[in-house]
């Protein structure tokens, strides 16, 4: 490009004197250039914020370089193609303009130390800090208080106030585990005297291996979008984590192995690695190399990098090189960058984002990169990894994270010392996550009242005072009404044993395969398919019932029912399921009643299990499938009844060893599990999601998803009031409380508030809901009861 006489003339004579930078250049580039160019914008991917930035160039490559007058910089503000000069909207830079900045950029492109444009966003930092503890105040020693104390003295605010024990008891519940509080475990602990109750509270919940999986199989279900249904896992394109997944929470295995073990995967976790394979046409961000790399920034460093994988992105420093850099680890070709859909001709290298740790070999072979991945994000002086789980399991217990969003660790913390307080708890457990659970919910911040915030509170200046009142997740609510009522489904979803961590089997499963008496001898036949068949067993239990649990299976499908209450159902041999059936057996005589049906297209193998144990007066009573069972061509009816002219013949037990061992071993397992001691109910987290669920706002996790919204939409609120989906849940709650025997309605009542709220009815409570239920209950008037106090917020909120 020839420049004007004019322009050569002016800049020959500037060479004279050196340009001021902060007089003549800032001005020039303030007038023509920042509006695309500076503070959090960056057209094109090019920031002039700072000298840096400006050196580092556009996503095409650097635009000028320090002595260089053929800079593409320097050509673009003087170009007369309408679609290449810069800016491209006004009269553009004068002459003299121009020739200043061809003259500053001669002389080196000084610029003067510290300046920028707009205060260089806020960069965490990457390796972790040992901060000074304040002195304890009032002999609070717990570290998280040492800090907040400090805080809260610094700021002029008061100290939060202490929750009652009622509220303490529901929020760790639900918190930890995410069930309530029976009314003997609320009874027993509101009368506990111990100063120390709130403490062994929190050690007991966190011991409760199968409870707490159970709950927190919802988390990072969300966060590592894995599911039991949906998108992909019927055409292949994607893979279930869950029984890795179950099993790695049940061990409270370290947290630095459990994501090492997600990078570099086994069979049994490569579905977060592998992302889904999208059927059809898809943008070049969503290839799975592409979502390995935003799954990984996102989930274990709080890295957005979706916006960098399609270009250089807008709010923060990552840009397409790092997206891609992290996708070329995981890929087994190399990767051209594509810069919103269009190829660049440039090709990616394998990196990882923080290099002051170390880099992967790009020369390695794809298994070795993905170690290296692993060591490097996993690396003890890589704080980012550790700060950003303890800011989501923060975020958790206090409902709002120290750095917030949770997915933006790139922000300014609001308390950078108590975000490394949590940090180095985690190191120092040795990357134990119940750990740092206990190590927050053993604080007295955690232990304080609630913060409710007024629907027009302003988030923009966060102020602590305390934990904030925290919406039940869909699973907590639907949980919630099961254990109120009772009224739990008879299977779950998850492929999943669950059984304590270190629970040793028993010596083998009592409970025997039966069919019909002509299953057995020498010419035993297959039974036709479709064929059905019901079997029963009465047993006698003497004394009270303390415990009883029951575990079935059938090839193929099976409902059961104790005493009149469908218990447990099943449609898949190979996933046998397991019920709390506590309430439902009684002392005195008992009958067990299971439908069984046979599927198939043709005549083939069919039997039916049960093993059905019951804690009474201390002693172990089984009652287990065996020839003693009867069996009939009659199928009960919807409520489990019999017809009374059914002929009950004595049932075969199928020999065919070996055809269902694997449900066997299953069965056993579980029987292990229930011995352990576990709550043995279904949990809304291992079952697929329902209308309510959604409603409720649980995710599809087709993508990841840290946090739920905690505010209540419209949908909600109107499901929440009338939708079909919960008034049959209700429904059916009512029912079953009415198959228990009351004292009176106002024992019901005070049952219901108690299990619900941890708390008795209020004396203007009780009047008003033992006028629900009537002095006779009736079915419409428990259902009442129970929407009223389901439609509390004191029960749809954790406080």
């Amino acid at each position: 490009m020839r420049l004007s006489p004019v322009l050569l003339a002016l800049a020959a004579a500037s060479l004279a004197k050196a340009a001021d930078f902060s007089h003549e250049v800032v001005p020039i580039l303030r007038k023509h250039c920042a509006e695309c160019h500076t503070g959090d914008k960056k057209k094109g991917g090019l920031s002039m914020n700072t000298r840096a930035e400006l050196l580092e160039g556009s996503e095409d490559g650097p635009v000028v370089k320090p002595g260089d007058l053929a800079s593409h910089l320097l050509a673009v503000v003087v170009s007369k193609d309408k679609d290449e000069r810069m800016p491209p909207k006004g009269p553009g830079l004068s002459e003299a303009e121009a020739a200043k900045l061809r003259e500053w950029v001669a002389e080196g492109m000084k610029w003067d130390e510290g300046f920028a444009f707009k205060k260089p966003a806020y960069e965490p930092p990457l390796r972790p800090r040992v901060p000074a503890l304040p002195a304890a105040a009032e002999g609070r020693s717990h570290p998280v208080d040492r800090v907040l104390d400090a805080w809260t003295a610094k700021a002029g605010l008061p100290r939060p106030a202490p929750a009652s024990d009622a509220a303490f008891l529901r929020r760790a519940q639900l918190d930890l585990i995410g069930l309530l509080p029976t009314p003997e475990e609320t009874a027993a602990f509101l009368a506990d005297p111990a100063p120390d109750k709130r403490e062994r509270l929190v050690r007991r919940l966190l011991a409760r291996d199968v409870d707490y999986a159970d709950h927190w199989m919802s988390f990072w279900n969300d966060l590592l979008r894995n599911d039991y249904a949906g998108t992909g896992y019927i055409d292949g394109g994607r893979k279930q984590i869950t029984g890795w997944l179950y099993a790695s929470l049940v061990n409270n295995k370290p947290y630095d192995v459990f994501v090492r073990e997600l990078v570099v995967p086994s069979p049994d976790s490569e579905g977060f690695s592998k992302g889904i394979v999208w059927r059809g046409a898809v943008s070049a961000g969503q290839l799975p190399q592409l979502q390995f790399s935003q799954s990984v920034s996102q989930a274990f460093l709080g890295i957005n990098m979706k916006c960098a994988s399609c270009h250089d992105s807008f709010v923060d420093r990552w840009k397409l090189k790092d997206a891609y850099g992290l996708a070329a680890i995981y890929s087994t070709k190399p990767m051209e960058l594509v810069r919103c859909d269009v190829p660049t001709g440039r090709q990616a290298s394998p990196a990882w984002p923080f290099p002051e740790l170390g880099q992967v070999d790009p020369a390695a072979p794809r298994e070795e990169r993905l170690r290296q991945l692993a060591a490097l994000l996993t690396h003890p002086e890589n704080g980012r990894f550790q700060r950003t789980v303890v800011n989501r399991l923060w975020h958790r217990l206090m409902g709002r994270g120290v750095v917030h969003p949770v997915d933006a660790m790139q922000t300014e913390p609001w308390n950078q010392d108590l975000l490394d307080v949590l940090a180095n708890r985690l190191v120092e457990s040795k990357y134990d996550l119940r750990a740092v659970l206990a190590f927050i919910a053993t604080s007295e911040a955690y232990r304080a009242r609630a913060e409710v915030l007024a629907p027009d509170a302003d988030e923009g200046a966060y102020v602590y005072r305390g934990p904030r009142a925290k919406r039940l997740t869909a699973e907590q609510f639907v949980d919630a009404v099961w254990r109120v009522t009772g009224a739990f489904p008879g299977k779950i979803d998850a492929a999943v044993t669950r059984a304590p961590a270190g629970t040793p089997p028993p010596a083998g499963l009592v409970a025997q395969p039966v069919w019909s008496n002509d299953m057995s001898g020498q010419r035993a036949r297959l039974p036709a398919a479709g064929e059905t068949r019901t079997f029963r067993r009465e047993f006698t239990v003497r004394g009270p019932v303390k415990r009883a649990f029951v575990v079935a299976a059938c090839d193929n499908e099976f409902e059961l029912w104790v005493n009149g209450v469908r218990v447990a159902a099943g449609d898949n041999w190979t996933d046998p399921q397991l019920a709390d059936v506590t309430a439902n057996v009684r002392a005195g005589r008992n009958e067990v009643v299971a439908f069984a049906r046979n599927a198939g297209a043709k005549p083939n193998a069919a039997a039916f299990w049960a093993q059905l144990h019951v804690q009474a007066s201390g002693a172990e009573q089984v009652v287990a499938t065996s020839s003693q069972w009867q069996w009939t061509e009659a199928a009960p009816s919807r409520d489990g009844s019999l017809p009374k002219d059914a002929k009950w013949q004595p049932s075969a037990v199928v020999n065919q060893p070996g055809t269902w061992a694997s449900a066997e071993a299953r069965m056993n397992q579980m029987v292990a599990g229930a011995l352990g001691g576990s709550l043995l109910s279904p949990r809304a987290g291992l079952l697929k999601a329902d209308l309510l669920q959604r409603t409720l706002g649980r995710p599809n996790r087709e993508q990841i998803v840290s946090t739920r919204p905690n505010e209540l939409s419209t949908l909600e609120a109107i499901d929440l009031s009338n939708g079909t989906a919960l008034a049959a849940l209700v429904e059916r709650g009512a029912a079953n409380l009415l198959r228990r025997k009351w004292d009176s309605a106002a024992g019901l009542a005070r049952h219901v508030y108690v299990s619900a709220l941890c708390r008795e009815p209020s004396p203007a409570e009780l009047t008003v809901a033992v006028g629900m239920v009537g002095d006779a209950p009736a079915e419409s008037g428990v259902t009442d009861l129970l929407w009223a106090v389901f439609m509390l917020p004191e029960f749809q909120t954790v406080r």
